[in-house]
């Protein structure tokens, strides 16, 4: 879903413009309950159900929410017949990011283009239609079970796309200022990071827009690394990490542990108040990482002058860090399913294009707490 972003992208100038994004379109993650799973995002991270296909609109195979708030678009997907194959991925996965839908003008040329370049292809260009026009779709594979959709609606005018009907959430629902997706996440193996930071180059041309090495993501016990990629507008964002030696067990090695391959690690999503977000979530139950109330102690040293309260950042627990153009504000919640896998990272940006690298130390730090109390460290 598009939307305007700083044009700090001298480090883009090697992405190549053969596979044009116009943002993210959505995120697809299989669920067990997705009944459920919709309320838990309309009543916690405030929702709104605007699209739904199921026994109702004759689908007997799955049930599918579609959630959408601003410009940011969740799907959550379960299986309705025991054969399904949602229903192998959420045995395998828990519940876990299946689809990173990318939204683009021609989805036939963006298969053909990523195919001819060595993807694999999951789905040749297909066009559905309905009463409101047609959406095309095609899809490739990236790491571990995740797929990429190429999403072409120019010439689709309902809710969502064919197959889906138009529905509203049951009950009121109070946004929470989530605005749309910053980046995504990927954890992969040990010594795939390069393998996956190529394929976006040479498949997809995305560019290599920063780096970090062990000694940037370490703490005493854990490390990792961490490349990030982007396409040439900078609307697609796809940081991917690998785990480093360590001491002990990385959080990368916990997720792949508990999630039994590759997958999407987080969801960045941005907003223009994050105090104010924080707070509507902390309200509605949501738990956060927390860091130790010594981290603010020298913070206005560290990052400067800043608009917020930092007292309010601090009883909210939100991290401030500070690059060349600007500052931001971040924070991490607890993975919102039973297995130590996915969570949501809520960001600010006040001209910063970075990811926070001075808050690296202080949030390992607190996600080895976590694993520490879970007996997985």
């Amino acid at each position: 879903m598009e939307r305007t972003v700083s044009k700090s992208q001298d480090n883009l100038v090697d992405a190549q413009d053969f596979l044009p994004l116009l943002g993210t379109d959505h995120v697809e993650i299989y669920v067990g309950n997705a009944k459920q799973s919709a309320y838990y995002y309309q009543a916690a991270f405030g929702f709104n159900v605007v699209a739904y296909s199921g026994l109702e609109t004759g689908n007997k195979e799955q049930t599918s929410y579609v959630l959408q708030q601003e410009k940011l678009r969740l799907i959550v997907t379960s299986a309705l017949t025991p054969s399904n194959p949602i229903n192998a991925h959420v045995t395998k996965h828990g519940d876990g990011v299946k689809v990173l839908a990318l939204w683009v003008d021609d989805a036939t040329k963006s298969w053909e283009e990523t195919t001819k370049r060595g993807a694999i292809s999951v789905q040749k260009p297909t066009k559905y239609t309905d009463e409101f026009g047609e959406v095309v779709i095609s899809s490739i594979q990236t790491y571990g079970e995740t797929i990429h959709k190429f999403v072409e609606r120019k010439n689709y005018k309902g809710a969502f796309m064919p197959g889906f009907t138009a529905k509203k959430s049951s009950f009121e629902v109070k946004p929470i200022g989530l605005l749309y997706i910053d980046h995504c996440v990927g954890n992969v193996e040990l010594g795939k990071m390069n393998d996956w930071v190529k394929f976006y180059e040479d498949v997809m041309g995305f560019g290599l827009l920063l780096t970090f090495d062990d000694k940037d993501i370490s703490t005493e016990y854990t490390a990792l690394m961490s490349k990030v990629v982007s396409n040439g507008n900078g609307y697609v964002k796809f940081p991917i990490n690998e785990p480093a030696k360590g001491k002990k067990k990385s959080q990368i090695e916990e997720y792949i542990d508990f999630y039994h391959s590759a997958g999407v690690q987080h969801i960045a999503v941005a907003t223009k108040d994050i105090i104010f977000t924080v707070g509507e979530l902390r309200k509605r139950g949501v738990e956060f990482l927390e860091v130790p109330e010594s981290y603010y102690e020298d913070l206005l040293d560290r990052v400067g002058t800043i608009k917020e309260d930092i007292n309010v950042l601090k009883e909210l627990n939100v991290l401030v860090d500070r690059d060349e153009e600007g500052y931001l504000l971040q924070i991490f919640t607890k993975p919102v399913q039973d297995r130590p896998t996915m969570f949501f990272e809520i960001i600010q940006r006040e001209g910063a294009q970075s990811f926070g690298k001075g808050n690296f130390k202080a949030l390992f730090e607190a996600i080895e707490r976590e694993q520490e109390n879970r007996g997985t460290l």
